[in-house]
């Protein structure tokens, strides 16, 4: 049985280069959130209807927890949001947890930062917590959920797990794996631009070609509503690859480490304002343009429907 379409909403961010997620000893340790100065942390709390939500922030995927919260609970201050608890869940026991689910049921708002995306699903894989957080999702609208960098890669079911850039292409230099399971129709890939992450991603969709290939910029992101609408936040760039008019991949018969060769994958390069149905597989410049294509269609179909039925001629 297809799955309903949600009613709640994702957001997905593509991460900043260095907020601290991982620390490179050769240089000077920055923490911060990009993204917060350009609006993405505001639209957050404006999707959830609220100017002052319950959030709770998941650091589970960070590899340093503490300073991680600590500045999501700075950010969201900043923008007049108190009411910001930290889930510091390190261990699948913590995940199972009944206040740790409480917290969840409670929750406006759970974001999701970013480190190593393998963590969330080895976490919350068959957990009460997933179970509650996909109602939630699938039930109450405005309950939003919002994932920077591993956050974001991991809300697919189909998920990257990591993978050598210079090898992407060469077959198995990409690693897969299972992710949370909000989305089953695409494969996400974050910090895209900078970290030249183009060949990743296709190799990914060539694998999978029927799953749209979302590739998230920098302080970038896309609000996803009804399971497969998104539209672009943030300053930088949202690459869309989809791959259901290949005519020729050898993906599936080449060996490990052989290149992949594919024909007629298909780009889109979205930048904020822009919108892209997943379902549909149709690019829209802005939401206007859509609700008139849209309203356009509903009045032909009105039109067909109320048109008299041609005279039988014998």
């Amino acid at each position: 049985m297809k799955n309903p379409k949600p009613l709640g909403k994702l957001i997905a961010i593509g991460g900043n280069e260095d907020k601290g997620t991982y620390p490179n000893p050769r240089t000077k340790k920055k923490y911060y959130l990009n993204f917060f100065e350009l609006g993405i942390l505001k639209r957050v709390v404006l999707e959830s209807g609220k100017a002052d939500p319950r959030i709770e922030v998941v650091t589970t995927a960070s590899m340093i927890p503490e300073e991680v919260g600590r500045i999501y609970v700075s950010s969201f201050a900043m923008l007049a949001c108190h009411n910001v608890g930290v889930m510091d869940i390190r261990t699948p026991e913590d995940a199972r947890q009944p206040e740790y689910v409480a917290r969840l049921q409670a929750a406006d708002v759970v974001m999701f930062s970013g480190g190593n995306q393998s963590r969330l699903t080895e976490m919350f894989g068959d957990t009460e917590f997933l179970r509650v957080l996909k109602q939630r999702y699938f039930e109450q609208p405005n309950f939003v959920i919002a994932g920077t960098s591993a956050g974001a890669m991991a809300m697919s079911h189909t998920m990257i797990k990591g993978g050598s850039v210079p090898d992407a292409l060469m077959k198995g230099a990409v690693k897969m794996g299972t992710g949370l399971g909000l989305l089953d129709n695409v494969v996400i890939d974050s910090h895209f631009v900078k970290r030249g992450r183009f060949g990743r991603l296709i190799e990914a969709v060539a694998r999978y070609p029927k799953l749209i290939g979302i590739g998230l910029g920098e302080d970038t992101g896309v609000l996803i509503t009804e399971g497969h609408l998104l539209e672009t936040i943030g300053s930088n760039l949202v690459i869309i690859l989809d791959g259901h008019q290949l005519e020729h991949n050898n993906a599936a018969a080449a060996r490990p480490g052989e290149a992949i060769s594919i024909e007629n994958m298909l780009l889109h390069v979205l930048v904020k304002g822009n919108l892209y149905d997943v379902n549909q597989r149709e690019f829209y410049p802005n939401l206007k343009l859509r609700q008139q294509e849209a309203e356009s269609l509903r009045i032909t179909a009105g039109q067909d429907a109320n048109e008299p039925t041609p005279a039988s001629s014998y």
